[in-house]
């Protein structure tokens, strides 16, 4: 088949698309950038993509909450047309801002299961301001919880820089660890240097950065299409990017690629 199509789609405020369009370019595929008013205008332009990727940034300045704005975009205007994508063969992939979206807006961590979400339900999960109540930037170790989703293919641990202030995932039920769980939608944890499998109990600062319950980086809907984690792949293309990449005689690729590869090879 032709290469993927993948739409990356931006808001005001959104400022990692360059680099995210570039890592799907770099993949095999064709990326798209695409204003959110180009997708409220024609909603079927989504029909002619088989990825859709909300990158990282601060969506309408974080005005009212991180990725809320966007979100409510995605839900109540193009939510025939996010139905839609779900259902399909498709993947969706939601970076750090784009996670807040995902969640926020009800895509995750149901996905097509329970799109489009009641207006009066409670959502499962959120977002919120780390524990350390500041901006955190640094690079963590991630290790790979769930195993079928798509874009995770093949890992098991890989580092990843991370650049929120919102990023402490917090949950509604925590019955719903166990849910997430058995269905496999714990995709990404946090971890320490020994990487190890870690439990649900909170590791401590740096190598939880936010205090996310579980210790939580990345989800994913039951399908193992969408994924959404607060962690930046697009960071991470070129060994070079490491912070210690001549210590450890990297070189090539970045790890983060591996995402990306794996978005672009589901199509073949």
């Amino acid at each position: 088949m032709a290469d993927p199509r993948v739409c990356v789609l931006r808001a005001p405020g959104t400022n990692c698309d360059l680099e995210t369009a570039h890592a799907f370019e770099l993949a095999g595929g064709t990326a798209d950038r695409h204003h959110i008013n180009q997708l409220l205008a024609n909603p079927h332009l989504l029909e002619e993509y088989q990825v859709l990727c909300i990158p990282g940034g601060f969506s309408y300045g974080d005005d009212i909450g991180a990725g809320v704005i966007f979100s409510r975009q995605l839900r109540n205007q193009l939510g025939d047309a996010i139905h839609k994508f779900l259902e399909g063969d498709k993947l969706v992939l939601g970076i750090c801002n784009g996670f807040q979206v995902l969640l926020k807006s009800g895509i995750l961590p149901g996905g097509s299961t329970t799109w489009p979400p009641a207006e009066e339900s409670e959502p499962d999960a959120t977002l919120t301001w780390n524990l350390n109540g500041r901006y955190t930037a640094l690079w963590t170790r991630l290790k790979v919880a769930s195993s079928n989703n798509v874009f995770l293919r093949d890992i098991d641990t890989i580092e990843m820089p991370i650049a929120h202030a919102e990023g402490r995932l917090v949950v509604r039920d925590e019955s719903l660890l166990q849910q997430w769980s058995d269905q496999q939608q714990i995709a990404l944890q946090y971890t320490g240097e020994a990487d190890q499998p870690v439990s649900h109990d909170v590791l401590a600062y740096p190598q939880n950065p936010n205090g996310s319950t579980a210790n939580i980086a990345g989800l994913s809907d039951p399908s193992g299409r969408v994924l959404g984690l607060m962690p930046h792949p697009e960071r991470f293309l070129f060994a070079t990017q490491h912070p210690q990449w001549t210590r450890l005689r990297l070189e090539g690729e970045g790890a983060g690629m591996k995402l990306f590869h794996n978005a672009i090879s589901y199509f073949a």
